[in-house]
Formats: structure tokens, C-alpha cells, sequence
């Protein structure tokens, strides 16, 4: 393994651990950097807001700049909180001294519970002293407006005050828009080079819980910067860190709670649990001689993340699952995006019952209807005829439609949804289950129960 980019953060300490230098060693260290710290101030500080501050001398922060560079060095640096104008004085200096070029510069003007975290002499040195020597500059809305003296309310206001903070000095600005107007549901940050504007727009995630999203995404700018991306690939790669960190942010205490900065290591620890889950499923049905459940266009059992939102968040068989014999047979082992059809129908049921993630198809026919009824499934059906012609003309269209009108009907999950088909269409049954091993137990039984 080769060496890890070393990040050096130049920050406050939140005790609640949300943001600041906190946020910013776990960021780093979750995107692959060393991460090393300089801190320039303690915060009495949870999720409801600033309860103290306690400054660190100015030569202190010096010192701690200082040791950490001259024996570890640094790939990057990012400063957040810096409070007065002595810290932010000594921390210009030392940038310029080690001659740091990648220095990120998150301008850390006010908490987001509305305490000021920028003593008012501090403003004059901040645009003076440490503005002229950012890479790259992160300003939030209140702080465009606070740095370009102008309002912002849409995003040509965003780019007037891109214009007007660059000729302060930073080599790029990147203000971010999570401060406007939730229109169209979109979140949009705007980059600036002196010449060329970069857009990056998003999903704009409804919750509360988004303490220290500041300090998390310059932090990851810095880390992506620090491993030699360009400057527009490491705000992208940041933003869509920082929107995976959001979508799992954390409900804790009583105001606005952290963000998630583990999200992208859990998600890929529950892809592969998903995955190892769905092939042991898989494996449960080959044991025994289920091959009649399959019907002629074959069957493929699928797994969903539980914040899936397409269906490449969707697990299932590529090839799908064959019969063989009295048995069943698997092309290859499953993966992500491996089937639509039974990802759609998966993502539909979650729509209406969160927790259901699994589903697989089956042959239909009165016998297997029969025996459904016999064990107890809840079954259900929908009829294409009654479909609409704007849905079936669209690809995976008719199964999201079935599927929704059959929950939207009864209120409640079934174990099985069928419909009889069409012309050209195999009647089709699909069991549905929390997990795989649900519906292939479901599966089984059904086996079992016809072959009495």
C-alpha cells in the first residue's frame, strides 16, 4: 500500500463531536487520508447550539502547525474555525512559510444554531491575510453574502458573488446553495475559477440533521485534493460524500444532528451482506427440487438496500435463475443492477412498506394459487387489462403499475401478487418478503405443499 495522503485540519474542537476538528478526522480518514490537527479553539458545544468557547493562544496553534510539519508534512490543508484575528494572522503565516499550495479554506463565520464563531476585527484579516492564499474557498450562502456584501437568492446571485469573492484573492470559490429556496427539490453548488462557472446539483434531502455538513465536505475537498484529483473532480467526489453522509445522518440529541460520515463504508459493508444473503438464499433453494416453480422466462430473486433508489441499488442474478432438471440453476453469482424487472417491483413495494427488500418470481398457475391459499399467503392479483395505455407503453411499466394498484388497494403487503398475463405475456406470480431467505422459505413451502 502506498503512502496516505496526509490532511492537516486547522480548526475548532466540537465536543459534540459533529464538527470541526472532529468532523474533519473523520472525514479524512473515511475517504483514505492521514488526517492531523491543529486546533485553534474549544467549543462547549451539542447539537443545540455554542455554549462556550475557550480561545488557544495564538502561539500555541503556531507550535502545533509547526510539529506536524515539520515531521510529518502535509499533502493538503484545511482550515475551518479560526475565531480571531491573531489566530488568523499566524496561520497565514504558517501557510506561507511551509508554502502550501492546497489549502482549503472553509471561512467559518457564524455556528448554525446562530452563534458567531468570527470575532468582529477578524473579518479584515480573514480576506486580507488567508482569502488571497486559498486553493480553494467554501463559503456558505450567509457567507458569500457576508464576503461579496450582496444578497443571494437564486443561483445567478450565486455566480455575482463567486465573481466578486475571486477578485479577493482564492484561486477557485465554490459557493454552496443548501441556504436557498428549496425549489424544484434540487440543491446547487457553484464553482469559479475566474473564468469558467461549474455547476454541481443534487438532492436536496429533507431533514434537520445536518450539523457540520461545512466542515465535512471542505474537509473531503482537501482529502480529494490531497490524493491529486483535479479541482473539479474533488468537489464532485465531496459532494456526493457529503449527500451520502446527509441521506444517513444521525437523529441524535434535541436540535440539528451530525451527518454520517461512516455512510459510504456501511453502505459498502451492506452491499456485501446483501450480496453473501442473497447467495445463501439462492443456495437454501437449489437444495431441494423446486424446478416447477420456474416459469418460461426463468425467475430471478432480487435484493434491495434500504435506501435503494434505482435499480442498481437492486441485487439480483445476472441471467437469472434457470430450472435444471428438477432443480434450479444460476448463471453467476448475484450483483448490483443485474435485473430490472424484479428490481421495479421490489422498489415499488418499499415505496408503500419500507422494510420489504426481497422479491422472486414464479410460474402461475391455479394449482400454485391453490396451494398459496392452503398455507395461508395473503394473495393478491391485478389485471392487465384494466391497465393504462401510458404505462404499458413504458418499459417496466405495467409491473410498477400492478404492483402499487394491488397496495394502494389493500392497504397492507401480500405474500404473493399475481396477474394472468397477456398476449405474449407469462401469468407470473411474485412473492414478496422482508429478505431473501423470507421469500425463498415462501417458496419452498409452496414446493412442498404441490408436491404432497
Amino acid at each position: 500500500m502506498g503512502r496516505l495522503p496526509r490532511v492537516l485540519t486547522i480548526a475548532g474542537s466540537d465536543s459534540g463531536g459533529g464538527a470541526g476538528i472532529q468532523a474533519d478526522l473523520k472525514t479524512i480518514t473515511v475517504l483514505g487520508g492521514f488526517g492531523m490537527s491543529a486546533v485553534t479553539a474549544l467549543t462547549a458545544q451539542n447539537t443545540t447550539g455554542v455554549q462556550g468557547i475557550f480561545e488557544v493562544d495564538r502561539d500555541f496553534v503556531a507550535k502545533q502547525i509547526d510539529s506536524v510539519l515539520t515531521d510529518i508534512g502535509a499533502d493538503a490543508v484545511k482550515t475551518g474555525m479560526l475565531s480571531r484575528a491573531e489566530v488568523i494572522q499566524v496561520v497565514a503565516e504558517k501557510i506561507q512559510a511551509w508554502r502550501i499550495e492546497k489549502l482549503v479554506v472553509d471561512p467559518v463565520m457564524v455556528a448554525k444554531g446562530g452563534a458567531s464563531l468570527l470575532q468582529a476585527d477578524a473579518k479584515d484579516l480573514l480576506v486580507s491575510k488567508l482569502l488571497p492564499l486559498a486553493y480553494v474557498l467554501t463559503p456558505n450562502i450567509p457567507e458569500a453574502e457576508e464576503l461579496a456584501d450582496i444578497k443571494i437568492e437564486t443561483p445567478q446571485h450565486m455566480k455575482e458573488a463567486a465573481q466578486a469573492i475571486k477578485r479577493l484573492g482564492p484561486r477557485y470559490v465554490l459557493v454552496k446553495g443548501g441556504h436557498l429556496p428549496a425549489a424544484a427539490g434540487e440543491m446547487i453548488d457553484i464553482l469559479y475559477d475566474g473564468s469558467t462557472f461549474t455547476a454541481y446539483t443534487g438532492e436536496r434531502i429533507a431533514t434537520r440533521d445536518t450539523h457540520g455538513t461545512g466542515c465535512t465536505y471542505a474537509a473531503a475537498i482537501a482529502t480529494l485534493l490531497a490524493q491529486g484529483k483535479p479541482v473539479r473532480e474533488a468537489v464532485e467526489k465531496a459532494k456526493e460524500y457529503l449527500t451520502a453522509a446527509i441521506r444517513s445522518s444521525l437523529r441524535l440529541g434535541a436540535g440539528s444532528g451530525p451527518t454520517n460520515h461512516l455512510a459510504p463504508l456501511l453502505q459498502e459493508l451492506t452491499r456485501f451482506r446483501q450480496l453473501k444473503a442473497l447467495q445463501e438464499a439462492y443456495d437454501t433453494l437449489a437444495k431441494e427440487p423446486c424446478g416447477h416453480l420456474i416459469p418460461e422466462v426463468q425467475s430471478n430473486l432480487g435484493y434491495a438496500l434500504p435506501d435503494a433508489r434505482d435499480p442498481n441499488d437492486v441485487a439480483a442474478f445476472p441471467g437469472r435463475i434457470v430450472r435444471l432438471g428438477e432443480g434450479v440453476a444460476r448463471v453467476a453469482g448475484p450483483a448490483y443492477g443485474a435485473s430490472s424487472h424484479i428490481a421495479r417491483i421490489i422498489l415499488t413495494v418499499k415505496g408503500f412498506a419500507g422494510d420489504y427488500l426481497s422479491a422472486m418470481n414464479i410460474r402461475c398457475s391455479e394449482e400454485i394459487i391453490g396451494a398459496c391459499g392452503k398455507l395461508g399467503y395473503a394473495v393478491e392479483h391485478f389485471s392487465r387489462d384494466a391497465e393504462p395505455p401510458e404505462t404499458a407503453a413504458r418499459e417496466g411499466g405495467t409491473l410498477e403499475w400492478g404492483t402499487a394498484e394491488v397496495l394502494k388497494k389493500t392497504g397492507t403487503t401480500p405474500d404473493m401478487i399475481y396477474d394472468l398475463g397477456a398476449k405474449g405475456k407469462e401469468p407470473m406470480i411474485r412473492v414478496l418478503g422482508r429478505e431473501p431467505q423470507e421469500v425463498v422459505q415462501k417458496i419452498l413451502n409452496i414446493s412442498r405443499e404441490i408436491r404432497r
